[in-house]
């Protein structure tokens, strides 16, 4: 199949959409619309056209398995039009992503590289031990309660240390305290959360501007796949590593 050849599969707003190569772009589709064959067109497209390498484009979904579907149809679009990928490409959820950034970066906050991810039944434990330390009640304060807490100040971006300063999220002073000494068990721990990942990601971005330009300069696309279920720290990570080149594509329904 010739370079130009697959775009004749494409509808002419797909077409549009897939052949503006340039510039912030924000798709809205409805159900069965073909949002995804846009998505993995475009990045092609992008490849073919030269605008960027496979390694130079960032393509977020919010499952492990819509990556790697999208992964392979680009991969077999690339080839039928006999363009050998010899890049990796960076196709993967939020969550996997800054796993895979922390890995290189997460030195910087005074974490190991071989950090353990916290799954919930493992927050639940230390948050319960962080408790009965405290002498607090469990009917008062719930550890499943707490640890949903904990992840809506993680997801607005706020530490321990911002949360305070919020002017609209609220937490009571015990809580704080839990997620103050949370933080300070998990680091001891080596140890984030999955929330942590989006955060402590977030926070290298903000507080190393060299970091953040090395990725800036490596990824001169990024497109995220239902943009309308991003939330707040999301939103940050992506407008931080698209404010160099501009041209961020947001694909969501429109509901």
């Amino acid at each position: 199949m010739k370079q130009d050849q697959f775009l004749k599969n494409l509808n002419p707003p797909q077409l549009e959409a897939v052949t503006t190569l340039s510039g912030p772009l924000l798709i809205l589709a409805g159900a069965g619309s073909g949002k995804t064959r846009v998505l993995t067109y475009r990045v092609t497209n992008l490849i073919l056209q030269g605008e960027a390498t496979p390694g130079q484009i960032l393509a977020v979904t919010f499952t492990n398995k819509a990556a790697r579907e999208m992964g392979a149809r680009i991969e077999r679009l690339l080839h039928e039009s006999g363009v050998p990928l010899h890049e990796e490409m960076w196709i993967s959820t939020f969550h996997s992503f800054c796993a895979r950034f922390l890995r290189e970066e997460i030195h910087r906050l005074g974490y190991q590289p071989f950090f353990v991810i916290y799954d919930d039944s493992d927050q639940l434990s230390l948050i319960k031990r962080i408790c009965t330390d405290l002498n607090l009640n469990d009917k008062v304060y719930v550890p499943r309660a707490i640890r949903h807490s904990l992840g809506q100040a993680k997801m607005l971006g706020l530490t321990p240390d911002r949360v305070a300063q919020s002017a609209f999220f609220r937490m009571d002073d015990t809580t704080h305290e839990i997620y103050r000494i949370y933080e300070d068990e998990m680091k001891r721990a080596n140890a984030v959360d999955f929330d942590d990942l989006l955060l402590k990601t977030h926070a290298i971005l903000q507080k190393h501007p060299e970091v953040l330009e090395a990725y800036q300069n490596k990824f001169h696309y990024v497109l995220v796949d239902e943009y309308q279920d991003t939330n707040h720290i999301q939103y940050l990570i992506v407008r931080l590593l698209a404010q160099k080149h501009r041209n961020t594509d947001p694909f969501e329904w429109n509901r």
